[in-house]
C-alpha cells in the first residue's frame, strides 16, 4: 500500500499523538513559525521527522488546492481494520454506540460523520468495503482529527456483519425516510448501532431489511432530507442524550 498525505494542523497532531512513527516526513510554509504550529514542529523533529520549508504554491499543489494551513505530511498508511477486530472493539465498551455507513461515498461527508462519531464517543464506524469513501487526506482534514482516532472498520460483507453483531446483543437502527417513527420516538440506549444510508439512496435493501428498527427525522421546511453528515449528528446525539438521562 502506497504512503499517503495529511494536512492541516488537526490531523497532523492527531496521528502525531497517537502513531508518530508513521511519519516519513513534513512540509511547512516558509516562514511561518507562529504559536500553534511550532509545538507541532518541535515534537516532529524531537521524533526524527525530517521537516522542509515550501512557498504556498508547492504546499496548494501537494494538497490539490485544499486549506492544508500551512503544514502538510507524508506518512505511512494507518492499519486496516476489518471485521475480525469488531470482538474486541466490543468487548472494551460496557455499552458500545456503533455507527454503521452504508453507500457514503463522499469523502468530505466521511469525514464529517467521523467528526460527529469521535464527538459523541462512537466506539467504532462500519463502512461496506466496496460503495464507501476511502480515508484520504480530503477525510482525515474535514474530520479534524477525528480520521486517527475513531476506529474504521471495512466489512466484506455489510449484511453479514451486521448479523454477527446482532448475535452479540447489538440493536440496529436505521435512518429512512419510510420510517412510521421518529429518532425522539426511539429508545437509543444500550449496545447500539445507528445505520445511515448514502443521501439521496438511503440504505440498500439487505441493509435496512436487517435493522431492528427504522427512525426518521421529523422535517417542519420545504425540504425532504438533511445531508448524511448532519442527520448523523442529530441521530448519535439524541443517543447520547438518553444515555446521559438513563444513568
Amino acid at each position: 500500500m502506497s504512503n499517503e498525505f495529511i494536512y492541516g494542523i488537526h490531523a497532523v497532531k492527531a496521528v502525531l499523538a497517537k502513531e508518530p512513527e508513521r511519519f516519513i516526513e513534513a512540509y511547512v510554509l516558509k516562514g511561518r513559525q507562529d504559536d500553534r504550529l511550532m509545538p507541532i514542529l518541535n515534537e516532529l523533529q524531537r521524533c526524527g521527522v525530517s521537516i522542509q520549508q515550501m512557498g504556498r504554491k508547492t504546499l496548494d499543489d501537494k494538497a490539490s488546492g485544499a486549506n492544508h494551513q500551512g503544514l502538510i505530511a507524508r506518512v505511512k498508511p494507518a492499519k486496516q481494520l476489518n471485521e475480525n477486530d469488531l470482538d474486541d472493539i466490543i468487548a472494551s465498551h460496557e455499552a458500545p454506540l456503533l455507527l454503521v455507513l452504508d453507500g457514503v461515498t463522499d469523502p468530505h461527508n466521511l469525514g464529517a460523520c467521523l467528526r460527529n462519531a469521535d464527538a459523541a464517543g462512537v466506539a467504532a464506524v462500519i463502512v461496506p468495503r466496496d460503495k464507501s469513501a476511502q480515508l484520504n487526506a480530503t477525510v482525515s482534514k474535514v474530520a479534524c482529527g477525528a480520521a486517527e482516532t475513531v476506529p474504521l472498520v471495512r466489512v466484506t460483507n455489510l449484511a453479514r456483519t451486521m448479523r454477527a453483531l446482532q448475535e452479540k446483543g447489538i440493536w440496529f437502527v436505521g435512518t429512512a425516510g419510510e420510517a412510521t417513527h421518529d429518532v425522539y420516538q426511539a429508545k437509543l440506549t444500550g449496545p447500539l448501532a445507528i445505520v445511515m444510508g448514502a443521501e439521496g439512496d438511503g440504505m440498500r435493501r439487505l441493509t435496512r431489511e436487517t435493522c431492528d428498527d427504522l427512525i426518521k427525522i421529523p422535517m417542519a421546511g420545504s425540504v425532504s432530507s438533511l445531508n448524511v453528515s448532519v442527520a448523523c449528528g442529530v441521530c448519535l446525539f439524541e443517543a447520547v442524550r438518553q444515555r446521559i438521562v438513563a444513568k
